[in-house]
């Protein structure tokens, strides 16, 4: 009988015993755990150290071991981010088709620290929500000529639709001077989305874009390598 010791292994205590009939055998034998993978193929002559992806195709339910286990995590958790945004982009793209839901990006902290500068706030349209007072609303500023200044999105205090809401900022001093009619609101303030909008500007765009696609190409040679 023939005994050779599997050098590679943590314990030193794994050992292939008897020999072959057939000169040309070979018999690839892998070890895997979460600590690691040991592989040798062993020949009627020699126990050759190896890898057991360079002969065959692992089947799915092999352990991951080492850096694979952060390669998978990381593949699973883009995949899921990706199917996640794009679900959010297209019911948003949706739900704004049809006039149900409006969205804009908070610029100043005049609402702290309720809203703060880059939230997104999700507007329902007057057409569905009457405004009253405690509400914040989403309206359009003018100036003393009837043109447009801007979106402010400021609580109702007083007022009405017909005469004009006060509105005011949570953190501002004093009330607005104007006073918004109906027709100058685009909607009640039903949900916000913490600091999105920092990100969905055409400047973090420029950056993050080719970051993420980079991402992807290394992620993707990974792949191919193996």
């Amino acid at each position: 009988m023939r005994r050779e010791l599997f050098e590679n292994s943590p314990n030193n205590d794994i050992w292939v015993e008897g020999e072959s009939t057939n000169p040309d055998s070979k018999t690839l034998f892998t070890i895997s755990s979460a600590a690691g993978e040991e592989t040798v193929l062993i020949t009627p002559n020699e126990i050759t150290p190896s890898k057991s992806r360079m002969f065959v195709q692992a089947p799915p339910e092999r352990v991951v071991t080492g850096n694979q286990v952060w390669e998978k995590r990381t593949s699973s958790f883009i995949k899921t981010l990706g199917y996640v945004l794009s679900a959010v982009l297209i019911t948003f793209s949706l739900l704004s088709m049809t006039g149900y839901v409006k969205a804009r990006v908070v610029l100043t902290d005049s609402m702290y620290p309720q809203i703060k500068a880059g939230d997104i706030v999700l507007l329902d349209p007057t057409t569905h929500a009457v405004p009253k007072i405690g509400d914040v609303v989403a309206y359009t500023g003018r100036r003393f000529d009837g043109t447009e200044v801007g979106t402010f999105t400021h609580r109702i205090i007083g007022g009405d639709a017909v005469n004009g809401f006060i509105v005011k900022g949570d953190n501002n001093p004093s009330p607005d001077i104007q006073h918004p009619k109906i027709a100058d609101v685009s909607g009640v303030v039903v949900f916000k989305l913490p600091f999105i909008g920092k990100v969905l500007n055409p400047k973090m765009l420029f950056i993050l874009v080719p970051i993420v696609f980079g991402i992807w190409l290394v992620l993707d040679a990974l792949r191919d390598g193996k």
